[in-house]
């Protein structure tokens, strides 16, 4: 539960891109190094120093990363908490139980193992169609500024650099 609120409060306050670097650097604190996310000093630790490394590379970083002892308290608290018990709810509402899946359009769930054509159906689909279906789905149940999910964590040009 302390993971996931510093995540969505990263994301709130530094936008997703910032959030989804400290997910999958939190990712190999856990299922690599194999340290627990119950323990809160060591997390903030690493936390905060995923975000001082990220914010550096970041352009226009103008907020200050949080400090190991902000991170800290963050963690103490119970701060999100209400938005992750809600996300949670959503999920098994959609009827997720695991990972991974994808939720496409904000209702179609597809199982991270789904064959290519699945996916090539789907978004062929919405390129017929000329338009998404729905949004974002945890947007507003987390409390993420619509502003932030448009700027995006991914964006073709830092995916896929030009050489």
């Amino acid at each position: 539960m302390a993971s996931h609120r510093l995540i969505q409060h990263v994301g709130k306050r530094y936008g997703l891109n910032v959030s989804e670097a400290l997910y999958d650097r939190l990712n190999m604190y856990y299922f690599v190094e194999g340290h627990a996310l119950n323990d809160k000093p060591r997390l903030a630790k690493v936390a905060a120093e995923s975000l001082v490394e990220t914010l550096a590379k970041t352009e226009n970083a103008t907020i200050p990363p949080m400090t190991e002892n902000e991170v800290l308290n963050f963690l103490n608290s119970n701060k999100g908490r209400r938005e992750i018990e809600n996300a949670l709810r959503a999920l098994t509402e959609l009827g997720v139980h695991g990972i991974p899946k994808f939720i496409i359009e904000g209702s179609r769930v597809v199982d991270g193992a789904a064959m290519p054509d699945v996916f090539i159906r789907i978004f062929r689909e919405i390129e017929k169609r000329g338009e998404v279906a729905g949004g974002p789905v945890f947007g507003d149940i987390l409390g993420v500024d619509d502003s932030i999910v448009m700027r995006a964590s991914h964006k073709k040009d830092t995916m896929f650099p030009k050489m």
